[in-house]
């Protein structure tokens, strides 16, 4: 029997984390600034997330832009590690590159060991590689659970073919997980194209401040406060996602 499709959902707020738990997600990506692709989250949001019925795994990631980082940015991921592992999370979330788009193996390694004891995510920095079969191996060997793709593509449903390839290759010694533009409307299609029983997404709809859909006031948009074009979890997309899931065989 294959196992069951699993929804992981990535969330950057306390209203978000809460809205896809109770939807159905099955897994949390925590994060800070989803506007960013999602950066290294608070330790408050973390404790919040250590109280939830569901894994969450934060990212781990020092800055915006690429996945290339000096040594202090190791340093400071170390610390949000830690900052993970007290809080009672499972595992985290982490990827580097190197200045010409290979896995950073060195920071990987440094990274995997200082989380020994963790779960292990690879993000997307996958994507960015000049040679997908070698790095899905780098992987492998580091230790990593799962890798998380659009295949190389600008989402998960152009880049369905390429999953599919990872899926054959990785022949069940790691997860891959598809991820990017992620939608109830395509995550069907995703699924049966690339083979794969990880689903990651954002499901967000425009919000215009975490406490509800209201226009912010003049004041705090002027001040820069409040973005007219703010997205947060919307639960109904997840839920939607997540029955989906639950249909397929």
């Amino acid at each position: 029997m294959s196992p069951r499709r699993l929804l992981e959902v990535c969330v950057d707020s306390p209203a978000g984390l809460v809205a896809a738990v109770q939807a159905g997600a099955d897994r949390i990506e925590l994060c800070s600034s989803l506007a960013l692709q999602g950066l290294t989250p608070t330790p408050g949001l973390m404790a919040l997330a250590s109280r939830q019925p569901i894994p969450a795994y934060p990212m781990i990631r020092a800055h915006p832009g690429e996945f290339r980082y000096e040594a202090r940015d190791v340093d400071v991921m170390r610390w949000d590690i830690d900052a993970a592992r007290a809080a009672g999370l499972p595992g985290v979330v982490i990827g580097a590159n190197t200045a010409s788009g290979e896995l950073d193996e060195d920071v990987l390694a440094a990274l995997v060991e200082h989380a020994k004891g963790l779960g292990l995510t690879l993000h997307r920095a996958f994507d960015l590689v000049p040679d997908f079969a070698r790095a899905l191996e780098t992987a492998i060997a580091l230790g990593f659970e799962r890798i998380l793709t659009s295949g190389g593509a600008r989402n998960a449903l152009l880049g369905a073919d390429r999953i599919a390839e990872f899926v054959a290759q990785a022949g069940g010694r790691i997860r891959v997980m598809a991820g990017c533009g992620v939608t109830p409307a395509n995550i069907a299609e995703i699924v049966r194209r690339t083979g794969v029983h990880e689903v990651h997404g954002s499901f967000g709809a425009r919000v215009y401040a975490p406490e509800g859909p209201e226009i912010p006031g003049d004041r705090a948009a002027d001040l820069g406060f409040a973005m007219l074009d703010r997205k947060d979890t919307l639960g109904a997309s997840v839920a939607e996602a997540a029955g989906i899931l639950k249909t397929l065989g």
